[in-house]
């Protein structure tokens, strides 16, 4: 894969540098706060359940010193853009090289590597939108990235709770006006202790995102944040969201 086969992009203030395509589908600042909200622990294994180009993978690495994460991803060219991210942010210097890994495989079908009950922590950012529920873009890497396929979201849920450690956590980035049925998913794969972080794109507009974790036999109630507000009135990142987006503060629910 040479260099003109895609597009370079920083994260975290340059501390991350992501080898994307040219066209289509571009990893935003979803998997960014996805990484920042997930309190992954130096030794804790952290599987990145479509890890796209590794975008969260390497946010994660480069906030945790010591974590080690596992990317699963089904398509094989976003799989090797994904190794490609890891080799060049692999130097002596950040250390993630040996503790970020990328497998090809389907969470409907997964790999033999992926031991169920291994993982301290899943996370997630599943397809956006339901299955015939909206036009599928004509780009294939744009539909399998915001369109569920074969497996909808209770698959993904259930797919996590696979592969956590008894009491491990899920944390997942996804569409506000679908936390009904994420609670559905939840609930039907024996989650609790959940924290929703809903993340408002000014001041007193809705929602239209929101993070979410669950811990796997948890039984603590549930509970709202008071969000995160990404942008002031002038379009620009709010002070909070500049923090967690260039200084790797992290977003504690």
């Amino acid at each position: 894969m040479a260099e003109s086969d895609g597009a370079f992009d920083t994260l975290l203030n340059g501390r991350v540098r992501l080898h994307q395509p040219q066209a289509g589908y571009r990893a935003a600042v979803d998997p960014v706060l996805l990484a920042a909200f997930t309190a992954a622990g130096p030794g804790e294994r952290v599987l990145d359940v479509g890890t796209g180009t590794g975008a969260a993978a390497l946010c994660l690495a480069a906030r945790v010193p010591g974590v080690a994460v596992v990317g699963l991803e089904k398509r094989a060219e976003a799989a090797e853009f994904a190794r490609r991210n890891v080799a060049l942010n692999g130097t002596a210097l950040n250390g993630m090289g040996d503790r970020v890994s990328v497998l090809d495989g389907d969470l409907l079908a997964p790999p033999p590597e992926l031991l169920p009950g291994t993982f301290d922590r899943v996370m997630m950012n599943p397809p956006y939108l339901r299955a015939g529920a909206a036009s599928v873009p004509p780009d294939p890497w744009k539909a399998a990235a915001n369109v569920e396929g074969e497996a909808g979201l209770a698959d993904w849920v259930r797919f996590a709770r696979a592969m956590l450690k008894p009491r491990g956590t899920l944390t997942m980035v996804h569409r506000a006006d679908r936390v009904d049925e994420i609670l559905a998913a939840l609930h039907g794969a024996r989650f609790g202790s959940l924290t929703l972080v809903p993340l408002w794109p000014r001041p007193a507009e809705e929602a239209r995102r929101i993070l979410l974790a669950a811990q796997k036999g948890g039984r603590s109630p549930a509970r709202f944040t008071a969000g995160l507000v990404l942008h002031g009135p002038d379009g620009a990142y709010s002070a909070q969201a500049q923090r967690i987006l260039r200084d790797m503060e992290p977003l504690i629910a």
